[in-house]
């Protein structure tokens, strides 16, 4: 986007060309200049840069969901934030991890393809140690050894959980059902794809009982293409008024269905004199308008909205529904 130069800035601007500071013809001559950008055909940039824009925002949302969650598991303060969205070969990715680290490859079903969530050392050791009771304390002869199989299984299950937050995250943008696949400690054994395949490389940073450390989520271009045309701002800010509306109407119809209501059993009418209603008397008896095998209506709040039959239901009246009446009925006359 071109800059956007202030008042004071035109001022100095036209200042500089009229002193004879700036040589209006040399601006010219370089603005008609034909702009040459360097790429690189072995690594073709497959993400816009709209497309790493609603990443980087989708995976913020990630990120404080994360926090949350965490310092709520690990009942300690556990701050991750986003540090970078950046698109990169496979290979550039897998050369870029320490080993030993550990690498969760999950499916995000209905998409095809896998995704890898990678956390170093210096974020799983002190993880460990809090879930086996301990204070956080990241020991230095413990990055260098494998993991054990208890070890192993206890992160695995923490991940699954990591990836549900993924998962709630994503859900403006696409839901999925992410499923571990499998779990490495070496980076080079996890070949998922070809090693010149684009990769969007999301880098978040951690600090977990005082000791920081970094957690990496590849999504290959491959994984994600079916819906690469939703990852845009608009469908982001559009699909979350979307959400918002649908929330606002879940609240209003909640409350609507707990205002109460007048329900009324007309059973039938008639007609009679003044002088006929003054000498009614107990038992006496009046001839309504309908037969015993004719519907009743049934009005809610004076309108009439259903047809029904009269009845008992154990040893309360009740009344049977045999039609819904269309908007805008009126009652038999």
């Amino acid at each position: 986007m071109d800059e956007v130069l202030s008042q004071s800035e035109i001022d100095l601007l036209l200042n500089a060309v009229s002193t004879g500071e700036i040589d209006a013809e040399k601006i010219k001559s370089e603005s008609t200049q034909e702009k040459v950008r360097r790429y690189d055909f072995r690594r073709p940039n497959k993400f816009s840069k709209d497309q790493l824009r609603t990443l980087h925002m989708l995976h913020d949302n990630f990120a404080r969901l994360l926090s949350n969650f965490l310092s709520g598991y690990l009942r300690t303060s556990v701050q991750v934030k986003i540090a970078s969205v950046d698109q990169l070969t496979y290979e550039d990715f897998i050369m870029s991890v320490p080993s030993p680290t550990l690498m969760t490859i999950f499916s995000m079903e209905p998409l095809n393809g896998t995704a890898i969530f990678e956390t170093n050392p210096a974020f799983f050791l002190p993880t460990i140690d809090l879930l086996f009771g301990g204070s956080g304390t990241m020991l230095e002869e413990k990055v260098g050894e494998e993991l054990t199989e208890i070890e192993l299984t206890v992160l695995e299950r923490l991940n699954f959980k990591i990836l549900e937050n993924l998962k709630l995250a994503w859900a403006d943008i696409f839901e999925f059902s992410p499923k571990i696949e499998s779990v490495e400690t070496n980076p080079q054994f996890n070949q998922i794809i070809s090693p010149n395949e684009t990769v969007a490389l999301v880098t978040l940073t951690s600090a977990v009982a005082g000791t920081t450390g970094y957690v990496n989520l590849c999504l290959p271009y491959i994984t994600l293409e079916a819906i690469i045309s939703k990852l845009t701002t608009h469908y982001w800010f559009s699909s979350t008024e979307h959400r918002k509306n649908e929330n606002l109407d879940k609240l209003i119809n909640r409350y609507i269905s707990k205002v109460p209501v007048e329900i009324t059993a007309l059973c039938g009418e008639t007609n009679i004199t003044v002088r006929d209603f003054l000498q009614l008397q107990r038992g006496d008896c009046l001839v309504l308008d309908k037969t015993i095998s004719s519907d009743i209506d049934i009005l809610v709040e004076g309108r009439l909205k259903m047809k029904a039959q009269p009845g008992l239901k154990g040893a309360n009246i009740a009344a049977q529904v045999t039609a819904i009446e269309k908007e805008g009925a009126v009652a038999d006359e």
